[in-house]
């Protein structure tokens, strides 16, 4: 049993590492933002496609659910759209520590989605991720358009995920990312056509490198991790899970500083930044943690 439970923490922070090995492949492919978003969105699409006709699930869902659907596969390319411009703007250490307020703005989301007051400490850690944003900001004001990108992504990755969690109560995970990729491709088609791009023959004519990675993105880095996460959930609890993915910007800035050694080296400043975020976030899932086990407690108590 032990040695199972072993299997799928390793397992674990496999995919945390893929989820930050996600910030470089952003930074190796050389076609803008919404190119690469649309290609991860779609390749994505016809995978998890594939999958859903490999293991028999039914696609059938209500026209209400499909809006429903359709309006979190826009906030989520809305998101890697952000995410990527954001490395495009800066460099991969900025977007991933932007990446990280996160859960600065979940404390908000969640009380007014989940109708609960806000905590306490929720306002503290808010407060001081405002300071480590600050610090990260007057140190590298050189990039401050992928620093505002950065904190939009992290606000559409926050809204995502709040509006996920509901979703998940009734619905299968797959069914759900599956028309949430289509949605967020359709989207992505209308708003390049009505900014004059159009689909010639120049728009899919990629680099062999550019493809190669785009594959390793749309496949192992957004299909194939996103099942994989959900199947780790099965055997840890989410708390561990949420935990490890918070470390995704420490995995993403450690590779980019191995890579792009020229590029990623940032002043003191910003690490005292990024680190006073990320030791926030953490303290914050931790909180979180000991609540809910101190309410299951006080219940049965009860």
């Amino acid at each position: 049993m032990r040695n199972a439970r072993l299997k799928y923490y390793i397992h674990l922070h496999f995919l945390v590492f893929i989820a930050g090995f996600t910030a470089i492949l952003g930074e190796l492919i050389s076609i803008g933002s919404l190119e690469l978003v649309w290609y991860r969105m779609a390749i994505a699409g016809i995978l998890m496609f594939l999958f859903i006709k490999f293991v028999k699930i039914k696609l059938a869902i209500s026209r209400k659910t499909l809006v429903l659907f359709s309006i979190a596969g826009i906030i989520i390319a809305l998101h890697w759209v952000t995410f990527f411009e954001a490395i495009n703007q800066a460099n991969v250490s900025i977007a991933l520590a932007m990446f990280s307020s996160g859960a600065f703005f979940a404390s908000f989301i969640e009380p007014i989605v989940f109708k609960r007051k806000i905590l306490g400490y929720e306002i503290l850690f808010g407060l001081l991720v405002i300071l480590g944003v600050f610090l990260i900001t007057s140190s590298e004001i050189d990039y401050v358009n992928g620093i505002v990108l950065g904190l939009l992504s992290a606000l559409f990755s926050t809204l995502f995920a709040v509006i996920n969690g509901r979703f998940i109560e009734r619905y299968n995970s797959t069914i759900i990312s599956f028309y949430e990729f289509i949605s967020g491709v359709v989207f992505l088609t209308i708003f390049i056509l009505a900014t004059g791009t159009t689909f010639n023959r120049e728009f899919f004519i990629l680099s062999s490198s550019d493809w190669i990675y785009l594959f390793i993105l749309a496949s192992i880095c957004t299909a194939y991790a996103f099942i994989g996460a959900v199947e780790v959930m099965r055997y840890i609890s989410p708390f561990t899970v949420i935990l490890s993915y918070n470390l995704e910007p420490v995995y993403g800035i450690g590779i980019a500083l191995i890579l792009f050694p020229e590029t990623e080296k940032m002043s003191p400043q910003f690490y005292i930044g990024a680190i006073l975020v990320l030791v926030t976030v953490l303290l914050d899932a931790v909180f979180k943690n000991y609540k809910r086990r101190q309410q299951k407690t006080n219940n049965i108590t009860n």
